[in-house]
């Protein structure tokens, strides 16, 4: 039988109904900034409006051109990013648009607005505590005492992450079968916020992002750490999900449309916090059709 505690897991479970890409987090937002996060989001699609996409380097970084216009956010900021390579990302992803700009796909696109813009106002602390705020409910730490063969799934699949992240960063995390989850020690949470903070505010918003998506500070760790795929990370955060399916069969294009969604935004969310994380600079690039 089911424990309930997997249906009242972690409100941000709810974010997987929201518009797709936003790396907003309502549950720590207050009416007002909710408002203010639902009129910052931009429309689900519209017709492509340009031909060419190029980037230069500004004053203050490079820039997206949409053929002789500047890219600009949301909140009408010049769209300007840190490094020459998330540009060319970000450039390839208007450039891969086709006769509509489908903006609830451009991932990177969502991020650097939201790291430029800052709708919500918030601070590093204020990141890292959302962040952090998984582990409490972490997915692979919440576990069922049967059936046994999920048991044992979980065990097998699961408890080598945790002991990996354990092992990485010198903390006990572990896993429960209680409706309360795990103790995580405050030691464990003094460790991994430092750690987090070595990382910048643009790299934060990347690695929350990746954290509600996958409900889980671990494997969004591991991801970033390259000690798994997001193919790996994507199925161990729906390893129950997958178990059910196998057991009792599923809406086959709703269950492949959202397994390829979540693997789309983990891995934008991985790359844009690596592309964020590092300064180099690639050979200028002029995307054209």
């Amino acid at each position: 039988m089911w424990r309930g505690c997997h249906y009242l897991q972690d409100w941000g479970r709810c974010l997987l109904k929201r518009p797709r890409g936003s790396p907003i987090d309502p549950v720590v937002l207050g009416p007002t900034l909710q408002l203010q996060a639902r009129a910052y989001a931009p429309p689900s699609e519209r017709k492509r409006f340009y031909q060419n996409v190029s980037i230069t380097q500004g004053e203050g970084g490079f820039e997206i051109n949409l053929d002789n216009r500047k890219l600009k956010t949301p909140q009408a900021k010049l769209f300007t990013v840190p490094s020459e390579a998330l540009a060319t990302a970000v450039a390839t992803e208007w450039d891969s648009q086709q006769d509509t700009v489908k903006f609830y796909t451009m991932h990177l696109t969502t991020l650097c607005n939201t790291s430029l813009d800052n709708p919500t106002q918030r601070s590093k602390e204020q990141l890292i505590r959302a962040a952090l705020k998984f582990l409490d409910t972490d997915t692979i730490c919440y576990r069922v005492e049967e059936p046994e063969t999920l048991v044992e799934l979980q065990k097998n699949e699961w408890d080598p992450i945790i002991e990996w992240a354990e092992m990485r960063y010198g903390v006990k995390i572990g896993a429960s079968t209680s409706i309360l989850g795990p103790s995580v020690p405050a030691k464990t949470q003094e460790t991994l916020a430092s750690h987090l903070a070595s990382y910048n505010m643009w790299a934060l918003q990347g690695i929350e992002f990746v954290v509600a998506q996958l409900k889980s500070m671990v494997l969004t760790l591991g991801l970033i750490d390259l000690r798994l795929t997001v193919e790996q990370a994507v199925l161990l955060s729906r390893l129950e999900e997958e178990y059910q399916i196998q057991k009792w069969g599923n809406i086959e294009w709703a269950h492949d449309y959202e397994l390829q969604e979540l693997r789309a935004r983990a891995a934008a969310g991985t790359l844009f916090v690596h592309l964020c994380s590092e300064s180099t600079t690639i050979k200028h690039k002029l995307l054209q059709e």
